[in-house]
């Protein structure tokens, strides 16, 4: 028996999302005495494939197949389904992102196993297999039992601490016997944004509502952006005026995000908002309204005019 990982590698490189699910997986597989598989799909070098063996991975399926670059959810889908035969796996582990909500229900459905959504902890408990997730747009949480042979979790994003260990990971090459016929999906272009920090992978996110009044006054929120080395994000509200792009909106409409530290400004807190960023280790709201909702689940906040608190901020952080 084993947990399988799911990573994902963008250009041939893991990032901190692949590692915290190994290292999370690992902390399971401790408590049911089995050992973690991470399965890789994509070109990507034997070096950095041995990285995941640094977070608990004891062995590494690497699929290297130029078919997969389309990512296409049914033949991913379906290469995860022939590790986790392989392997015996009794818990499969995805990222609960875009991709890894696309291709858990599918695989759910062909191992005929229970699939839990956005867990945010380690089991409650292992027998009855229990785990928490969060409800009401972060307002809650929920314990769930996963009664199936099979169980499958999709996990938050920055949810668990990296752990890094001394074991050495063999790397295997995989073959999912996936036929053409399953790739049904045909890249024509791919656009990538270079440049700046991506929200899904910032540890630091500096967010802008319609308080900042105008789109001409996001000057000062890229400024102290560039100066914390963040991500820049911003609310519906903003991206529908047309202020910035879309790809920028955060919250239950647009990208769910769990940074170390979120930045609020001139936001009013809307529960659809929240819902996105609810996440967040830390959040600090300035609003110059003090009975803005966004207070409530802030833990620090300031009452003041966006417009003079933001140069205060960036004078701040070139200071330290």
């Amino acid at each position: 028996m084993s947990i399988l990982v799911y990573t994902e590698n963008w250009d041939g490189k893991f990032k901190k999302l692949s590692f915290e699910l190994v290292s999370y997986a690992s902390a399971i597989a401790k408590e049911m005495g089995v050992a973690v598989t991470a399965l890789s799909i994509g070109n990507v070098a034997d070096s950095e494939l041995a990285l995941l063996g640094n977070f608990g991975a004891s062995k590494i399926l690497n699929v290297n197949d130029d078919r997969f670059n389309s990512l296409d959810n049914k033949a991913l889908s379906k290469a995860v389904v022939a590790a986790a035969q392989s392997e015996n796996a009794k818990v499969v582990v995805f990222a609960n992102n875009n991709l890894g909500k696309a291709i858990a229900p599918r695989v759910s459905v062909k191992l005929d196993a229970g699939l839990v959504a956005g867990v945010t902890s380690l089991p409650i408990s292992m027998d009855p297999f229990v785990v928490k997730k969060k409800v009401f747009t972060g307002k809650a949480f929920a314990n769930v039992q996963i009664d199936t042979d099979v169980k499958i979790i999709t996990f938050s994003q920055n949810s668990y601490e990296l752990v890094e260990t001394d074991a050495a990971a063999a790397v295997e090459s995989f073959d999912p016997g996936v036929a053409d016929s399953d790739f049904a999906t045909t890249v024509e272009e791919t656009n990538k944004v270079t440049g700046k920090v991506l929200l899904m992978d910032a540890e630091i996110v500096v967010s802008g509502g319609r308080g900042m009044k105008s789109g001409d006054n996001w000057t000062g929120l890229e400024d102290l952006a560039d100066a914390l080395g963040a991500g820049l994000a911003c609310s519906r509200p903003v991206s529908d005026e047309g202020w910035r792009p879309h790809d920028e909106h955060v919250g239950q409409t647009g990208k769910m995000i769990a940074p170390n530290l979120y930045f609020a400004f001139g936001i009013s807190g809307a529960i659809q908002h929240l819902g996105g960023v609810s996440s967040s280790k830390v959040i600090v709201a300035v609003n110059k309204d003090a009975e803005a909702p966004i207070f409530e689940a802030a833990d620090y906040g300031i009452i003041g005019d966006v417009n003079t608190v933001i140069p205060k901020f960036i004078e701040a952080v070139k200071e330290l």
